[in-house]
């Protein structure tokens, strides 16, 4: 399905192979680029990422606009055509600075490239009817109601749903746009200087231009949203401490922790990239464990804090995932059982944060009510008054940061009190 080097430019090459890779073998999007963009030059790795991830997050309201003015069904078509439509609708759609003549020249040579001549005069049509008025379709869409809103901003009809019943049409739809934009960069400083911006709330977490590539190689910084930073300073573990942190893959809040800290990861791929994590960053006090936090090994107990953050939805990453939003489900079984295990491996009067990086009270308040109705925990209410900036705009003893609020990902972040 490759595109012909001569006609189709290396950015838009890329973002094809990306869309088709997403949507047509279930692959992750942030993955399928790194291979696709592998040869690029930092220029057009940045255009490319642009292209594919804004008409992966865009598709349902791109596929909306190509069946009214291309009057075929989307899911008929065949896929290298269905990507380069795509491709073209989000640039004439959703980007200033594109010519029109680019955006449909390349996506019509995408389809030839893909050897579907017969197509070609079909995606030409279709892509002048769009450059003719995709961007004018766009933005005449209604959002009165959570499915007008779910169309517009492109989501699935729940996720829509979800949030207006949560946090009211308002905050709903300026979180859908919000999350439709490029996110920040943020990283936290290990050691050393940076250049960038330090955030005044959350110690260590800075926003910068671009990530520092030496500095990453050298273990000085390490890329992490803001709001993830904030999970791990909600534990507040201390020297001479033991912590075990359940779900510790990729690493980022287990190298913050203070003491000696048990990092368990089921996935064993998964589990050998936290130990080059711990050993980059040097986290010493750091001990990877290769385990089902459902099933921990006896000699794991005791411990002074636990902190669980669990698979869930990712409704609060969707910026920084494109994909994600179009496979996402809540996971409350899953999020419950985890939460268990930790609480039961930890000491009475010790405590317990369970943070989820999402927006969806299934995965979040609900959880914590369960645990609470156990009768081995309790809320800890002091989490709202050491961080009021971030309480939960209904529950002020939890916290949960908003995307188009806080300017960063959402986290919801629960501390319980072993009883």
């Amino acid at each position: 399905m490759a595109a012909r080097a001569a006609a189709v430019g290396p950015a838009r090459a890329a973002a094809f192979r990306v869309l088709v890779r997403v949507f047509e073998d279930g692959a992750y999007a942030d993955h399928a680029l790194r291979s696709a963009s592998a040869k690029l030059g930092e220029r057009d790795r940045a255009l490319a990422q642009r292209l594919a991830f804004g008409t992966v997050q865009r598709t349902r309201t791109l596929d909306h606009a190509i069946e009214l003015l291309g009057r075929r069904r989307v899911a008929r078509l065949d896929p290298p055509v269905r990507a380069a439509l795509r491709l073209g609708a989000y640039q004439l759609g959703f980007m200033d600075g594109v010519p029109r003549y680019a955006a449909v020249n390349e996506s019509v040579e995408l389809v030839r490239g893909a050897g579907l001549e017969r197509a070609v005069s079909f995606a030409n049509a279709v892509l002048r009817r769009l450059a003719e008025g995709a961007r004018a379709l766009c933005e005449a869409l209604p959002e009165a109601t959570a499915p007008e809103a779910a169309l517009r901003h492109s989501y699935p009809d729940w996720v829509a749903q979800t949030w207006w019943r949560q946090l009211g049409p308002d905050e709903a739809r300026a979180l859908m746009a919000f999350q439709n934009e490029e996110p920040e960069t943020a990283v936290r400083l290990v050691r050393g200087s940076i250049d960038g911006r330090e955030d005044p709330l959350i110690p260590g977490a800075w926003v910068v231009d671009r990530v520092d590539e030496e500095a990453l190689v050298e273990g000085r910084l390490w890329p992490q949203s803001r709001a993830s930073q904030l999970v791990g300073l909600a534990v507040g573990s201390g020297e001479g401490e033991q912590t075990l942190d359940l779900c510790a893959a990729p690493g980022g809040k287990a190298t913050m922790l203070a003491g000696r800290v048990d990092a368990v990861e089921l996935d064993e791929a998964r589990a050998a990239r936290l130990r080059e994590t711990v050993e980059l960053l040097g986290a010493s006090d750091v001990r990877v464990v290769h385990a089902d936090g459902r099933a921990l090994p006896p000699e794991l107990d005791g411990y002074d804090r636990a902190l669980v953050d669990a698979p869930c939805s990712g409704l609060g990453v969707l910026a920084s995932r494109p994909d994600l939003r179009w496979r996402a489900e809540p996971l409350p079984e899953l999020q419950l059982a985890l939460l268990r295990a930790a609480i039961e491996r930890t000491k009475v009067g010790g405590t317990i944060v369970y943070s989820v990086c999402t927006i969806n009270a299934s995965d979040s308040e609900d959880v914590v009510d369960a645990v609470v109705a156990d009768g081995t925990v309790e809320i800890d209410g002091a989490l709202g008054d050491e961080w009021p900036e971030f309480r939960h705009g209904s529950r002020p003893e939890l916290l949960q940061t908003l995307p188009h609020v806080h300017r960063t990902s959402g986290f919801f972040v629960a501390r319980l009190l072993r009883v």
